[in-house]
């Protein structure tokens, strides 16, 4: 694989992969059902916990630019077998991530879209070819994947830009505006509102949060594309925290739009896609029907991303050596210069996961509840192992938190705590039975590598030999070398 991507492409992955269009489209109607309007309010506390955890990765990226992020970093700096938990966590991340948003097009867009009766069935039918042509795509040509993905993030750029703009103008002039929807609980009781919950069930208030923690999660993809970036730690810092800077004030500035143009919120619960129900009742249907194209063209985008990221862990995952089929999955094929067999196990295991939720009618929000348990849990783990290890990190190469270190470790961790006893709520179960289940079909495989290899036999390879083999595949962009053992030491 070649160095050839600079920052905009990294700001796209990383901005591609969030896509607060997507997000905020999959989600807002669940948060007006569990937390009414007042729950945007949980949207901006939400990126500030992300944009913390953003800057810890960005430090670590900075320290250790390889593909595989929190897999290659924890492997690096705690050890390998930790590393591989993280890794195997991410993996399963990746994989029902990919499918709840791919699902959310044939779910709830083309049938709005279309105007036709959506079932399990073609749901299930037009994912796994958005599945399938996301693959083609990656596995095909890298440069390809990134302009698609570029034109898209734009597009999306300008377009969530242009809706707020118009909302609030259009709102305005026509009275169609109300900020005091702002406040309002809709038809959630008042009572309790702020509580964090009993031991089965979380507060209102604190289902809100699901809103921006869904939506904010994927921009270390970035990270994961290292080995094909030009520059990785000095550019792959600052693309992960200023899409995350970015998408937090545009989605908040959006959900500010649509709810105060909302108009009688217990027809809006009604709706199965409130945000373009706002947007036709105060721009029309032509505008409407173009908002749900822009997210079409996003939620692909979106999926194109994780499906590259995906692919990117597997492949680091199997070049070490450390992942079931890894002898076919580490190979780089030579007319694309791409993980071509990662790229078809990647799309072989979005469709596995597709067929297990698909028969469920309540499909998109257990695929999206565990599409953020999943990274919650990489983050908790990550940060974790920053601060238990932060006094002999590897020297940073081009991005570090410097005084700002502690404070930003005292956020992500008060945040992280917190969302995670969200999860407590027993809508959840399902999604936690997922990640059991990964988990125990992980454990088997590890178990069984550990038996044949020993733990001696998880270290981690010389780095010197990958930049090497990097350098023989594009040898004029010059590159710093540094090897890095299991224990975090530089060579």
């Amino acid at each position: 694989m070649t160095r050839e991507l600079g920052w905009y492409a990294s700001f796209s992955v990383a901005f591609g992969f969030v896509s607060i269009a997507t997000g905020i489209f999959t989600t807002y109607g669940a948060v007006l059902a569990t937390s009414g309007p007042r729950g945007i309010w949980a949207w901006p506390i939400t990126v500030i916990g992300q944009l913390s955890i953003a800057l810890v990765f960005g430090a670590l990226a900075a320290r250790i630019p390889i593909s595989g992020y929190s897999y290659q970093w924890v492997s690096r700096i705690v050890g390998p077998v930790w590393g591989w938990i993280m890794g195997w966590i991410s993996f399963a991340f990746l994989g029902v991530v990919l499918v709840a948003v791919d699902y959310t097009i044939a779910s709830t867009i083309l049938p709005e879209l279309f105007q036709y009766v959506g079932t399990p069935q073609n749901a299930w039918a037009i994912t796994a070819l958005v599945v399938l042509l996301q693959a083609v795509l990656v596995a095909l040509s890298t440069r390809t994947t990134h302009k698609v993905n570029n034109v898209a993030v734009t597009m999306q750029l300008v377009g969530m830009i242009a809706l707020t703009v118009l909302l609030f103008v259009v709102g305005a002039a026509t009275g169609k505006l109300d900020f005091g929807h702002l406040f309002d609980t809709g038809t959630v009781t008042a009572d309790g509102y702020y509580a964090l919950g009993g031991s089965t069930h979380a507060g209102p208030f604190a289902l809100a949060f699901l809103l921006g923690a869904f939506t904010i999660v994927g921009f270390e993809s970035a990270a994961n594309l290292a080995e094909e970036t030009r520059e990785p730690a000095r550019v792959i810092p600052k693309a992960m925290v200023q899409a995350v800077l970015s998408l937090g004030v545009l989605g908040f500035l959006f959900l500010v739009a649509v709810t105060a143009a909302a108009g009688r919120l217990s027809t809006l619960n009604e709706s199965a896609t409130p945000v373009a129900t706002v947007i036709t009742a105060v721009l029309g249907s032509v505008v409407g029907k173009v908002l749900l194209v822009l997210v079409v063209v996003s939620i692909f985008s979106c999926g194109l991303v994780i499906t590259l990221s995906g692919t990117r862990l597997v492949y680091a995952m199997s070049r070490d050596e450390r992942f079931p089929g890894w002898k076919l999955l580490r190979r780089v094929d030579r007319r694309t210069t791409t993980p071509l067999n990662a790229s078809v196990f990647m799309m072989l295991v979005a469709q596995v996961i597709l067929a297990l939720f698909s028969g469920s009618t309540d499909a998109l929000f257990q695929l999206f509840s565990a599409g953020t348990l999943l990274p919650a849990l990489i983050y908790a783990g990550t940060v974790a192992m920053y601060i238990a290890k932060r006094k002999s990190l590897p020297p940073s190469q081009g991005f570090s938190l410097g005084r700002w270190e502690v404070p930003v470790l005292v956020i992500a961790s008060v945040w992280l705590v917190y969302e995670l006893l969200i999860f407590r709520d027993a809508s959840f179960r399902a999604p936690w039975l997922y990640v059991l289940v990964l988990f125990a079909i992980g454990a088997v495989y590890f178990a069984g590598l550990l038996y044949r290899r020993g733990r001696h036999g998880l270290t981690m390879p010389d780095m010197a030999d990958v930049d090497r083999a990097l350098d023989d595949a594009d040898p004029v962009v010059p590159r710093q070398h540094g090897a890095l053992t299991a224990e975090g030491d530089v060579k």
